[in-house]
């Protein structure tokens, strides 16, 4: 790998929050749970616009457009209920125009299908890790319950992440 996709994977590693593994607490705080997991749907709704984007592949871009429909219906019912409980919840603008220019450096195509399918599937191990733990966690039981409904969700789009990164490591 040159040092330029070095780079490129380390800049969409950032764009997906793909830092350290989340540890919580025994019980997680309701806050947290959504202030992540609405920055990671936001991060997975601009990286998807990127592949549709730079994307070389049909499945890339099809993959993309999943992700943008599922993570913006999870955000909307993850937002939905903050309100409704008076939880403050991330702003979009300000987490998309951060998104937006990290995006910015990783224009140049060459590579990106694999870069992307491959973070991806990190991406949405640790979603799912995170969406785990507050399904059993949490200190809310109506969020609890959202985040177990979306488990299933989400393990099919890491699944597809894993057939698509399979793919672009195979060309």
């Amino acid at each position: 790998m040159t040092k330029v996709n070095y780079i490129k994977n380390g800049m969409l590693a950032v764009i997906l929050g793909l830092s350290a593994s989340t540890s919580w607490a025994q019980d997680m705080d309701a806050t947290e749970f959504v202030d992540e997991a609405t920055a990671k749907g936001i991060a997975e709704i601009e990286a998807a616009k990127l592949a549709i984007e730079q994307g070389e592949s049909s499945e890339i871009k099809s993959f993309a457009e999943r992700m943008i429909e599922d993570h913006t219906e999870m955000n909307q019912k993850l937002k939905e209920l903050a309100q409704e409980k008076n939880l403050e919840v991330s702003d979009d603008a300000t987490l998309m125009d951060q998104a937006k220019a990290m995006i910015l450096e990783m224009r140049d195509g060459e590579g990106f299908d694999d870069h992307y399918a491959s973070n991806q599937v990190n991406a949405h191990e640790q979603t799912i890790e995170l969406f785990e733990n507050a399904a059993k966690n949490l200190n809310d039981e109506e969020l609890q319950e959202l985040a177990k409904d979306n488990l299933e969700t989400l393990r099919e789009h890491l699944a597809k992440a894993k057939e698509l990164e399979g793919q672009t490591e195979a060309q």
